[in-house]
């Protein structure tokens, strides 16, 4: 089975609509989205009914959150007053651009979605959340200590933990002991379709696939790969220009910061 996984569009529909293009070539068996469908850019409704009307499972980022409930906090960590001024004239515009029936959408996602497979003798947990197991806009960067992850997998009873937020892609892999066995929990940044910030302005999604043979005890057997999808940057950075949005957004589009 192979399964695309993508999250943090962020109201950016020509990245949306690329990434679309690129599952025709890759032809998943499933797909899921791990939120923040809206904000810092111009097609928040637009964005939401291209993933309704594929019917794809979504699930809540902390943006999607926020202005479900139409509230002026986008549950994000600014950290300069700059950054925090432009945040605020984000959340507004975009909670001035989103209909009711799409804000309604947004309030009902749910925070997680968990799947089994049960294909050996041990079952293979995967688990997909936005920013971590533990609250929706919680950061879990690439150098984050390994204790720290491997509890937070640990208490999540996830083998294969998904999650965004970061908009910075990588995979990690953890050793453990199961009964005498040497057992693997993988750790799976997806960056972001829309909005990237690892300094390339493609969009970025994942590419899991497992066979019949894949296992936990088996590093190998689980195959992750990242897709990195062209589209175009300036229709969505001018997009940003032409809005009462603030400018650095288009930069930040230009330059994946």
């Amino acid at each position: 089975m192979k399964i695309a996984l993508f999250s943090d569009i962020h109201a950016n529909l020509p990245a949306l609509e690329a990434f679309f293009q690129d599952l025709e070539i890759t032809q998943p068996d499933a797909v899921y989205c791990l939120g923040d469908l809206v904000g810092y850019n111009v097609w928040p409704n637009e964005v939401i009914n291209e993933i309704r009307k594929r019917g794809i499972p979504t699930i809540a980022g902390n943006y999607d959150y926020g202005v479900g409930r139409s509230s002026d906090d986008c549950g994000c960590a600014y950290k300069t007053d700059h950054d925090k001024d432009n945040g605020a004239q984000s959340i507004a515009y975009t909670n001035h651009l989103v209909k009711p029936e799409e804000r309604r959408y947004l309030r009902t996602l749910p925070a997680h979605l968990q799947l089994e497979f049960q294909l050996n003798d041990h079952p293979l947990f995967l688990l997909m959340v936005h920013g971590s197991p533990r609250k929706i806009n919680e950061y879990l960067f690439e150098d984050r200590e390994e204790k720290s992850m491997v509890r937070i997998m640990e208490n999540a009873n996830a083998d294969l933990l998904f999650f965004g937020h970061t908009h910075k892609p990588y995979h990690r892999t953890f050793e453990y002991d199961l009964n005498g066995q040497t057992a693997y929990r993988h750790a799976i940044n997806l960056g972001s379709i829309g909005k990237p910030k690892d300094g390339d302005p493609r969009g970025c999604y994942v590419l899991v696939t497992l066979n019949d043979n894949s296992s936990k005890f088996d590093k190998d057997s689980i195959q992750v790969e990242f897709r990195r999808v062209s589209y175009d940057v300036e229709k969505a950075a001018q997009a940003v220009e032409n809005s009462p949005l603030p400018n650095d957004f288009a930069d930040m589009l230009r330059k994946a910061y």
